[in-house]
């Protein structure tokens, strides 16, 4: 089992309506402590992941960088310890963007502070930091690549499987696979990802699902995640958005191109470099060696790109 470096906390936060659960390390001992005295660094995790899968960046980070410096880190809704609301069988991407607000509301009231969301939560702090651009001081955006570009002509065909999917989740045809052990969860996450070495795949496993009353272990998250969006991703949108970003972007990505391998040329990193360019202030970082998942692969190199950034 992987020997964790620095204990996180965990604490419970009324936010519309959820109680949503947030981690927190550094020197407050809980998300509200006053303690700090660098901006508050908030980490916001991807689809279908936990806010303890930050663990071994955190672990990572200089005594130097944690000095006076909360890190707070919240499972989204739907996701880890944080629940849905009841009924729930479809998420929406704003959302997301509400309950980031809601949680710095709480958190850290109108002090501004330094922003990495990774995947899904690079895509939420990207919007974010567009919208609310008073709030970050400065943002990491890890693989956070947005979608393809859609065509109007896309919106029948997209909400046909939009009702198609909702019908299949209230017939129990749509559900994530349960494992029999801890063991086989770190398997599976050790063939999604060929780079996670066996005693971090065992720590996560543990944080990643838990066992149910029949001893079966479950992932943490709602089956209803797996609903397809029914609303078309806009680009033009999107980087009106990038460009109203007022801080300084640090955008990083593998080496090992997951963009490519997801969308087979139908979005490219090529692509993607172009959008960024609609943002102000933007630089790209490269981890080499890393897939997707270059918090667990490379944390030590990327704990290292962000202290350099955020200093």
């Amino acid at each position: 089992m992987y020997p964790i470096r620095r204990v996180s906390h965990s604490a419970f936060v009324p936010i519309r309506g959820l109680q949503y659960h947030v981690r927190s390390w550094g020197d407050a001992a809980d998300p509200a402590g006053s303690d700090a005295t660098q901006p508050p660094l908030v980490l916001v995790h991807g689809w279908m992941d936990v806010a303890a899968s930050w663990q071994f960046m955190v672990d990572a980070f200089s005594p130097s960088f944690l000095r006076g410096r909360r890190i707070l880190a919240p499972d989204w809704r739907g996701f880890g310890r944080t629940g849905a609301p009841p009924g729930t069988d479809h998420f929406v991407f704003p959302d997301y963007l509400g309950d980031l607000d809601a949680l710095l509301d709480t958190l850290v009231g109108a002090q501004p502070v330094d922003l990495i969301g990774h995947s899904m939560g690079g895509n939420v702090a990207m919007m974010y930091a567009g919208v609310r651009p008073q709030r970050i001081r400065r943002l990491v955006n890890l693989e956070g690549f947005g979608l393809p570009a859609t065509q109007p002509e896309q919106a029948p065909a997209r909400l046909a499987q939009w009702l198609d999917e909702l019908r299949a989740l209230h017939a129990g045809e749509l559900q994530l696979k349960d494992y029999d052990s801890a063991d086989a969860v770190a398997r599976r996450l050790m063939k999604t990802n060929p780079r996670l070495s066996p005693d971090k795949a065992a720590w996560l496993a543990q944080h990643w699902a838990e066992p149910d009353a029949a001893g079966r272990w479950r992932i943490l998250g709602d089956a209803a995640h797996k609903i397809t969006n029914p609303t078309l991703y806009r680009v033009e949108e999107a980087l009106v958005v990038y460009r109203a970003i007022t801080a300084p972007v640090l955008a990083i990505e593998a080496d090992g191109d997951s963009l490519g391998q997801w969308w087979q040329g139908r979005y490219s990193l090529a692509e993607y470099h172009e959008r960024l360019r609609a943002v102000p202030d933007c630089r790209v970082a490269v981890v080499m060696d890393a897939g997707h998942m270059l918090h667990h692969d490379q944390p030590e190199e990327l704990a290292r790109l962000i202290e350099n950034f955020l200093a």
